[in-house]
This record gives C-alpha cells, sequence and structure tokens, in this order.
C-alpha cells in the first residue's frame, strides 16, 4: 500500500481538476491573451473567467485578483511590492516568526535596502503573541504580514483580531496575511477578514502546479517586482499559463462548495492518526495546538530518533511523509518554526509532518498507524540516544 502524507508540501491533482484542463492543453484559447485574434481572444476570456470565479469564492472582486506562478512569487510581490510602495510613509516592516520561508527571505531582501524588520514572536502553541506584536507597532509601520495557518504545525491565527489591531495601532499600515496553507480547509473571505493582501495557491487545493494568485485590496499600493511584457496584468508581465489558470479556478470552485465535507473527512482521519500516535507511542510530543488547528495538519517529535531516518524508512513501507519542515527537507538547518515555538535540539530534529487530504482513507491511516510503531521501535534500538 502507498499512502501519501505529505499535502502540506504539494497535494494530487483532482482528476476533475486535470479534466477542465485538458481542452486547454490541446486546441483551446491556446493563443497569447493580449493577441487580438481569436485564439487570443479565446486564451483572455479563460483567464478572465477564472479570475472572476477564484475572487467570487474568496469575497473578492475580479479586478482585486492578480495570477502568478505561485504561492511564492505572490508572497514575494505582497511584501516587496506594498513596502517599495509605501517607502514614502515609512521603512518599517513587521513579519511573524513562523512565516512561509517566502516570506522571511522578502522581508530580508527588505533589510538590505535599507528597511526596518521586525519579527512578532509566537507562543509555544504558534499564535503570535498579540502583546509582543502591540509593542512592535508604530506609527511608521507600512506592512504586516502573517499567516493564516502554519503549513508546518497547523495553528490557526486570529488573523480578524490582529487586523484590528495593527488597524488601531498603524492604521496606515498595509495588512498582508499568506491563506496558502489556509484556502479550503477554513474560511478565507477576505472582506470577513479585512487584509489587505491574500496569498493563495493551487498547489496545495489539488490544482495543478504553476498558479497562485494575490488578492490586492482596490486601493491598495503595490510596485511591481518583475518587469516585461504586459498580457492581463500591470503587476505580473509575462505569458499567463492559461492551462494552469484554469485548473487553479476549478480546484477553488471544488474545494470551496465540499469544504464542509472534505475538512469533516480530513480531521477524522487526523484525529484518528494523531490518537493513534500519541497513546500509542511513548516519547512523542505534538507540535501545535490541538485546538484551532487545520483539520489536515499533525506535527510530532518522536524522542530519540531522527526526523529523516524516520521519513526513509516510513517511505520504504509506501507511507510519504515530511520531516522537519515541509519546505526545509533537503536543508541540513532545524525548522525555523520548531525553533521559534521553543522546541529542543531532540525535538527539533525528530520532527515529522503528517499531512492528509481528502483522497486518503481510514484504511490507509490504519496502515501507518501499524507500521510507524514499528519503525519508531527499529530506529530507537538502532540509536545512541536512549530514554533515562
Amino acid at each position: 500500500m502507498e499512502v501519501y502524507l505529505d499535502n502540506n508540501n504539494v497535494t494530487r491533482i483532482d482528476p476533475l481538476v486535470f479534466e477542465e484542463m485538458i481542452p486547454y492543453l490541446k486546441d483551446r484559447a491556446y493563443g497569447h491573451p493580449a493577441a487580438l485574434h481569436g485564439p487570443g481572444a479565446a486564451a483572455l476570456e479563460a483567464v478572465e473567467e477564472s479570475r472572476a470565479k477564484l475572487a467570487s469564492l474568496i469575497g473578492a472582486r475580479g479586478e482585486e485578483v492578480v495570477f502568478t506562478s505561485g504561492g511564492t512569487e505572490a508572497n514575494n510581490l505582497a511584501v516587496i511590492g506594498a513596502a517599495l510602495a509605501s517607502r514614502s510613509r515609512g521603512r518599517h516592516v513587521i513579519v511573524s516568526s513562523i512565516e512561509h520561508q517566502s516570506v522571511l527571505f522578502s522581508a530580508e531582501k527588505l533589510s538590505s535596502l535599507g528597511f526596518e524588520v521586525d519579527y512578532a514572536p509566537v507562543d509555544k502553541e504558534g499564535f503570535v503573541k498579540l502583546d509582543e506584536l502591540e509593542r512592535l507597532l508604530r506609527r511608521d509601520t507600512i506592512l504586516v504580514s502573517v499567516n493564516f495557518v502554519n503549513d508546518e504545525i497547523g495553528t490557526i491565527e486570529p488573523v480578524r483580531e490582529l487586523v484590528e489591531l495593527v488597524r488601531d495601532k498603524s492604521p496606515e499600515a498595509i495588512v498582508h496575511t499568506d491563506a496558502v496553507e489556509a484556502f479550503i480547509k477554513v474560511d478565507v473571505d477576505v472582506r470577513k477578514l479585512d487584509v489587505d493582501l491574500a496569498t493563495l495557491s493551487s498547489h496545495k487545493i489539488h490544482g495543478p502546479r504553476g498558479a497562485g494568485a494575490l488578492y490586492i485590496r482596490e486601493g491598495t499600493s503595490i510596485e511591481p517586482i518583475m518587469y516585461g511584457p504586459v498580457a492581463t496584468s500591470k503587476l505580473r508581465p509575462g505569458l499567463e499559463n492559461v492551462p494552469a489558470i484554469v485548473g487553479f479556478a476549478k480546484a477553488a470552485e471544488i474545494g470551496v462548495r465540499g469544504m464542509e465535507e472534505f475538512t469533516r473527512h480530513m480531521r477524522a482521519l487526523r484525529d484518528k492518526l494523531m490518537d493513534g500516535i500519541l497513546d500509542g507511542i511513548e516519547h512523542t510530543v505534538l507540535n501545535g495546538p490541538r485546538e484551532l488547528r487545520s483539520p489536515s495538519n499533525l506535527n510530532v517529535s518522536f524522542l530519540y530518533a531522527e526526523g529523516e531516518a524516520i521519513m526513509m524508512m516510513l517511505s520504504q513501507h509506501g507511507v510519504y511523509v515530511s520531516s522537519g519542515s515541509a519546505c526545509a527537507s533537503r536543508l541540513l538547518e532545524p525548522s525555523h518554526v520548531l525553533k521559534a515555538i521553543g522546541r529542543s535540539h531532540a525535538e527539533m530534529h525528530g520532527s515529522i509532518s503528517f499531512s492528509v487530504s481528502r483522497f486518503n482513507t481510514m484504511e490507509e491511516i490504519e496502515y501507518v498507524l501499524e507500521v510507524l510503531p514499528r519503525v519508531i521501535k527499529r530506529l530507537r534500538e538502532m540509536s545512541a540516544w536512549k530514554p533515562r
């Protein structure tokens, strides 16, 4: 049996999404969206229909959505583009300490350009400390970026509460949320959240890779970070990936309309796995909260075992997970998220991220709970680390 539990990294494409894309990969709308001929007009129509569909699913207007190549590009555009556009009002930026690396690296780039960047700390469950954020906010703060759902430990941040705090203390600041991990798992309504910018990505919602989006509230100033010929958006030049955009919109439609059913299924699988691990395997630590957690996410540290070894041995049994961080599995550095919530060296290096999707089954979870204890037992027998 093969069990894919690395959905926080990338999801499999929904067959219905693939079917929607096939004509656009063959002979439909194959022209350049900026061209005035028939195939170009068909491509433009496909992009604009997809834009309107995606916008309606998040409570936005079509003109407020810019398509990108994925979440990383959208986060770069949000953080760097917003800061550059607002630099005449100030140069102070705040991001949380557990942001996706695309946000953190964008913040580092701003630092190199002369901006002052502060990192809002989080508590042991990954929630931004509101009192610390309030302390950091200033009149010259121009941008605050906090992810909606952490892709590593599943923490669902109280985004609306954070926005209200920012509006009170730094009313001119632009507020961005990376909603890539949140979309179709929790309600992402940009009007209710009252954010100025929100990042989405197709690859996390059973859509194709190579498509993402940035919601930009009307009136929010953003400078482009890429330059070239314009097709449908001045902020994002270049040729649009029409098949991927069509697939992205279809995946979003399926995910939002079925969200209640899908999240109920994922939560049942996740809870079965969580209880089976924490109750059935000694020396385990849950990373992140039990409540206010993404229904798909489980992150556990297995003491006295190396995460990479667990991941590789599980892979030999057909179980595919991530170690340390879904976006840092090939790096030697420990997870910055686990470090931020105060985990010890041993806890960080023994962490495994399990992430379910609507396509997983209870039979698969039972198989994992059959295999995993044997893997942990074997690795602990081989390890130089021993329980006291």
